[in-house]
């Protein structure tokens, strides 16, 4: 079996994906691998600028498609001059969403037509998919609460619970419809069960 290089973690507002990402980054590094650690979106310079303009502002601030696009021209950039070249070096690339957060913010919660959201994909993202996805899967009351405790409430986090509600039900279907690619994680554990479990199935999917 080989090496899942491209792996992401998905899911909703104060899922633990940054804690848990840097603990996953950490585990290989300790095992001897090389690791870039990355987010969407954002990721390289050029990324990180329109990042500002998605995570600000009133929460209508976009159109459902012009936000797709920007999320898009986001994600070209930060493939080209970040995840493709780490890639190609042989690290592990470790990314904090990807398009499975398009498909349940933009499309499900937002309203975009996902035959839209998946021509652009083609485009942008073409073979470059993930090798292994973690669907770190909680209560939508619990993530916004922890996500409230952090300070600082960006656009997403003010979209209300409804629209949290869908993106939890998107991210459960995907990983059940793609169950080769992704794992659902109980992210209401513990971090340090949150963190053997995903642990455990990257481990299972090394080739040593």
């Amino acid at each position: 079996m080989s090496a899942p290089r491209f792996i992401t973690l998905e899911g909703g507002e104060g899922a633990g994906k940054s804690t848990q990402i840097t603990r996953l980054a950490d585990a290989l590094k300790a095992a001897g691998h090389s690791v870039t650690q990355t987010r969407e979106p954002g990721g390289s310079p050029g990324a990180e600028a329109i990042r500002a303009l998605l995570v600000t502002g009133e929460a209508a601030r976009w159109t459902p498609l012009g936000e797709t696009l920007l999320h898009f021209a986001a994600r070209q950039d930060h493939l080209e001059r970040t995840i493709r070249p780490a890639l190609a070096r042989g690290d592990f690339v470790l990314c904090d969403r990807f398009i499975d957060s398009t498909f349940a913010y933009q499309g499900a919660a937002q309203g975009l037509d996902p035959a839209h959201i998946k021509a652009l994909s083609e485009l942008v993202i073409g073979p470059t998919m993930p090798d292994l996805t973690f669907i770190l899967d909680l209560p939508v009351e619990i993530g916004l609460a922890r996500a409230a405790s952090r300070g600082g409430e960006d656009r997403y986090e003010r979209m209300g619970a409804a629209f949290h509600e869908t993106l939890r039900q998107t991210f459960l279907t995907r990983a059940r419809a793609e169950p080769d690619r992704c794992v659902i994680i109980d992210a209401s554990a513990a971090p340090d069960e949150v963190a053997r479990q995903i642990w455990h199935s990257v481990t299972l999917r090394l080739p040593y």
